[in-house]
């Protein structure tokens, strides 16, 4: 992710100046987004004919070179079937939109854009679960958003609540489209028009105070495009979930979102000062002009989390950082999970945390060395073998058994250097090998590699996907054990032949406790219905995770995917709470996207 902090070193622009801001291009994202998968259109992982894979185009690490081993690893290990060939349909059919013609004639003249598109209405429809990116290739989604309207300005977003109320219309708002949550799922018992409300025209950076160190940033941009721009005033956001390259200012604040690099940056609630949102009862915002204040309930904290049920977010000071002078990948060999746990446990009690920290158990270790490419030449060939030797055989590293712990340190040379020297002396108690910096930027390759991966292993009848929990330091190993039995037990029982894949990583630390990523997937051929069979067991897995102590989610949110849930997390009373806010902000329930109640 180097790109993201490359200083344009043409420009120099003056910082502060409110009103001075660089013009994002206006694009349609089918052009270059894919319509029936993850990502760039022009990036995919194929099968070549001599039984190697490769990522296409340009656009990662790694992008072009063949990857020799991932083929038998992918048979041997996770059960994928590479003789099916089960492609895709060409078109997923589509209902007539419902048209509410008083709203159509009072709109018209007023937005830049708004299209009945049947493609535009498929990419607004949803968000990238398995269970929807199957639906697009093999089968239907139930019900579309009827029109899209592309707005460019809060005064449009004002404009557009008023005219929504005025003709009882749905709105649901549209950034990234990353969600996995069904948040974008529509409810397929609404009468009333529903118009998808794409807010990604929102995408500029208005001003950066560099005394202050703030920058009023409008919501609709992409996390790629955001640090692009303030890397212009030499400052940067920080917040880089997995999603970054297409996720969106607003996405994160609507899910409360969290980055890989909160350590240093913070999660999206330390990152954000003010809030703007366009509601049905006019536009909520707060002046956060000061470093604390004591004012009452705290109004930003009523829109974080929200998922779109109150109103349109338009805007948000958020605060910056200057480019770290130093960014260095590294990486630690551990024994076994055990043994890693425990170095995450202690570092996470030191806080002296690098800007990014991920423990990976054995399969995720070795899924990331499958994907290694041919060498280069003779010389990293023989270089490569005395290294698994060195590994294996001298240092008695187990392969079925080692994990991986991959490193991002980003700041001033005093900060990195002390956060190495407290990183290695915890890792030397726990017999912790150095593994350089390679596998650590291996580890983030994969990262954002995993949805490319899901989407190609689909074509064979193998469907994946992941989902993450927050839980205490005590629970950590009972929720990883417990959800990889359970997971197991649920696919054995219900017919599946090949012992599902289950991995998983823990991938962010506090002094109280850890996030957990679980990846787990399956051969579904023989299967009737292998999304309803798969969300038997996601479901079977999230109740493992609650009975063991682990929240209903650390940043993906709730949407409609978990919000049987949510009584469990909040209570009963908190969920009657937000449901009488709810009607309260928004009482013909004009965003009625269905989300968390």
């Amino acid at each position: 992710m180097n790109r993201i902090f490359q200083l344009n070193q043409q420009i120099n622009p003056t910082a502060g100046l409110k009103g001075q801001y660089y013009e994002q291009r206006s694009q349609n994202k089918l052009d270059w987004f894919k319509n029936n998968g993850w990502g760039y259109k022009d990036t995919q992982f194929q099968l070549e004919q001599d039984g190697t894979i490769r990522l296409t185009g340009s656009r990662y690490q790694f992008a072009g070179q063949k990857m020799p081993h991932f083929k038998e690893w992918a048979e041997k290990k996770v059960g994928i079937d590479t003789t099916i060939d089960f492609q895709p349909q060409a078109e997923m059919p589509v209902d007539p939109p419902i048209i509410n013609e008083a709203f159509l004639k009072d709109v018209d003249g007023k937005f830049n854009e708004l299209t009945f598109d049947k493609h535009q209405r498929i990419l607004h429809s949803h968000g990238h679960t398995m269970q929807e990116i199957y639906a697009i290739r093999h089968g239907k989604i139930e019900k579309l958003v009827d029109c899209v309207i592309f707005i460019d300005s809060h005064a449009q977003a004002e404009i557009l609540v008023q005219l929504a109320q005025k003709h009882n219309v749905v709105l649901q708002v549209y950034g990234g489209g990353t969600n996995v949550t069904w948040a974008l799922k529509c409810n397929k018992e609404e009468t009333r028009m529903i118009v998808s409300v794409d807010v990604s025209r929102l995408n500029h950076v208005r001003w950066v105070d560099r005394k202050n160190m703030t920058a009023l940033v409008e919501a609709g941009i992409m996390g790629k495009d955001l640090e692009k721009e303030l890397s212009r005033y030499g400052v940067l956001c920080g917040h880089e979930p997995d999603s970054v390259e297409f996720s969106t200012l607003g996405g994160w604040i609507s899910t409360r979102a969290s980055g890989m690099k909160k350590n240093r940056y913070g999660n999206i609630e330390d990152i954000v000062l003010q809030i703007k949102i366009v509601t049905p009862q006019g536009v909520l915002t707060q002046s956060i002009d000061h470093p604390r204040v004591s004012s009452g309930p705290d109004m930003n904290n009523l829109i974080l989390g929200s998922e779109g049920i109150f109103g349109i977010i338009t805007e948000a000071v958020i605060k910056v950082k200057n480019l770290p002078e130093v960014k260095k990948y590294d990486s630690i060999l551990f024994h076994n999970f055990a043994y890693g746990t425990e170095f995450m446990f202690k570092l996470g009690l030191s806080r002296i945390w690098p800007a990014s920290v991920r423990l990976v158990d054995n399969n995720q270790f070795q899924f990331g060395m499958a994907l290694k490419t041919i060498p280069k030449d003779k010389k990293e060939e023989f270089f490569d073998k005395v290294k698994k030797y060195f590994i294996t055989e001298l240092m008695q590293f187990d392969p079925d058994q080692m994990c991986l712990v991959t490193i991002v340190y980003e700041g001033n040379k005093a900060e990195v250097e002390i956060q190495e020297k407290k990183v290695h002396e915890i890792a030397k108690k726990y017999k912790g090998f150095r593994a350089g910096a390679e596998n650590g930027q291996r580890g983030y390759f994969l990262t954002y590699m995993i949805a490319y991966l899901r989407d190609f292993a689909m074509q064979f009848q193998f469907i994946a996907e992941s989902f993450e929990t927050s839980v205490s330091w005590k629970n950590v190993p009972a929720v990883c054990e417990s959800v990889q039995r359970r997971v197991v037990d649920e696919c054995k029982k219900r017919g599946v032949e090949k012992e599902p894949f289950v991995s998983y990583r823990i991938s962010q630390v506090y002094d109280s406790g850890a996030t957990i990523y679980i990846y787990f997937g399956f051969n579904y051929k023989g299967i009737t219905d292998p999304v309803e069979f798969y969300g038997q067991v996601e479901d079977a897995a999230r109740q493992e995770i609650m009975a063991n102590g682990g929240s209903i989610s650390h940043h993906h949110g709730v949407g409609k995917l978990r919000k049987q849930f949510l009584p469990k997390a909040i209570g009963d009373t908190g969920v009657e709470i937000l449901r009488k806010i709810k009607n309260q902000i928004d009482p013909q329930n004009i965003f009625a996207n269905g989300n968390l109640v």
